[in-house]
């Protein structure tokens, strides 16, 4: 039996959850499809599922976990855990409510709890608000993503507007008073109707109460944090061993940028100082039918030189051009598009060390290189992206949000990588 299995909405939200748990002394190996879970490890107690499904269309995204909670059932899976990002990063049109809702008809639940907090990073819920620190999440930063602007605080309200059913609130004075009294609070309310609970949570105190309320429910959701948590519940004793350094992965390396958070921008900056950048005009790259020719040339050239980088990222100015040109869709799948293949082209000609810089693009390169299920180091100073895929060809990866990293990221993630070479 597993005892948990975590449907996450994006890869490298799915992998830092995997690390979280292997640093709680938890094996949580991560695939990225439900066929994949018929080849699991047999130390296993965990599985994260990454999937692409944040920003598809609501009704795609229903299909897809609903097959994945299939697949975790018919491994008798204890608890099902739907990961989304600490930012609640969604629409009016979803995907967090219609997933979470086809979740519970998968799993024949009649109540979950919505919570992404992550106090260990000052992510917290109180009477139902989102904090990121002290500036309530519809006055921060995510007020101005382009793809989900996160306007109001009241996760009740956000949830609800994407929902079909009803939305309610365990407030901070509810959870304080014991399981008994929260679970008392929370049957009345699945009683008058209301099957999808906000949950507050201001600190790790109040994440071990929510963990063992509802860790005999078949399903919960929330971010990156709860797992944890949860995990502590079935999981007693720590593992002495937390992996930080994975099988080897003898072969070249290679850096895939397709972020353009300012970080991502720095780190490439930095990182050209030393190694050769093959940066991919979009609107040139569009038209051009000898780009990834042009690509294996100029890799072919610099491989045996040390690390190379292939990278679509660019500043404001340069994603607002490409976006005017090919539109914000288009310039997003020719960008895919391109460092997929790259990185395909550079693994045949020899690269087993990845890091990729950028949540979409991290999907993309699992995807061409076929990459099934992989190891995961224990979470530390990489932000949880180190993993390992065995295999005939064995190659390592070290994936990254965006905008996680100082300007020296990619060489801290190849210089790991290079030490599990030499242990």
């Amino acid at each position: 039996m597993l005892e948990l299995g975590i449907l996450a909405d994006d890869l490298t939200g799915g992998m830092m959850v995997a690390s979280l748990l292997e640093r709680e002394g938890v094996r949580c190996p991560l695939v990225t499809s439900p066929e994949a879970l018929g080849a699991l490890p047999d130390n296993a107690e965990a599985v994260v599922i990454g999937r692409k499904i944040r920003l598809i269309p609501a009704e795609e995204a229903r299909g897809d976990v609903t097959r994945s909670a299939k697949a975790l059932r018919a491994i008798d899976t204890k608890r099902v855990y739907y990961k989304y990002c600490a930012t609640f990063d969604s629409t009016a049109e979803g995907n967090i409510g219609p997933i979470t809702e086809a979740l519970m008809e998968a799993l024949d639940t009649d109540r979950t709890i919505v919570c992404p907090a992550f106090p260990e990073y000052s992510v917290t819920i109180f009477q139902g608000r989102l904090f990121l620190g002290s500036t309530p999440l519809g006055e921060s930063f995510k007020q101005y993503d382009p793809a989900t602007p996160m306007t109001n605080s009241n996760l009740v309200e956000v949830m609800q507007a994407q929902s079909q059913g009803k939305v309610g609130l365990v407030p901070r004075g509810t959870l304080v008073k014991g399981k008994a009294a929260a679970s008392e609070a929370i049957e009345k309310q699945v009683q008058a109707g209301t099957g999808m609970f906000v949950i507050d949570a201001i600190d790790d105190e109040d994440a071990t109460r929510i963990a063992e309320l509802v860790t005999d429910w078949p399903l919960s959701t929330g971010a990156d944090a709860m797992p944890m948590f949860l995990a502590r519940t079935f999981h007693q004793e720590q593992s002495p061993e937390q992996r930080t350094l994975l099988p080897p992965s003898p072969g070249g390396e290679a850096v895939i940028a397709g972020s353009c958070a300012p970080n991502t921008l720095a780190q490439t900056a930095y990182f050209e100082k030393q190694h050769s950048v093959y940066r991919i005009d979009l609107i040139e790259a569009r038209g051009d039918t000898a780009v990834m020719s042009k690509i294996e040339q100029w890799a072919k050239e610099n491989l045996d030189k040390g690390p190379v980088a292939v990278a679509t990222s660019a500043d404001v100015a340069g994603v607002e051009r490409a976006q005017a040109e090919l539109g914000r869709d288009g310039a997003a799948a020719l960008a895919d598009e391109l460092l997929g293949k790259s990185a395909k082209l550079l693994h045949d000609l020899g690269v087993r060390k990845f890091v990729v810089a950028g949540g979409e693009t991290s999907g993309q390169v699992f995807k061409s290189l076929d990459i099934k299920q992989v190891q995961v180091s224990a979470f530390d100073n990489l932000s949880g992206g180190y993993c390992h895929e065995a295999g005939a060809t064995p190659t390592s990866l070290v994936t990254k949000a965006g905008a996680l990293g100082d300007e020296t990221f990619f060489f801290t993630a190849l210089e790991r990588m290079r030490q599990a070479d030499a242990a």
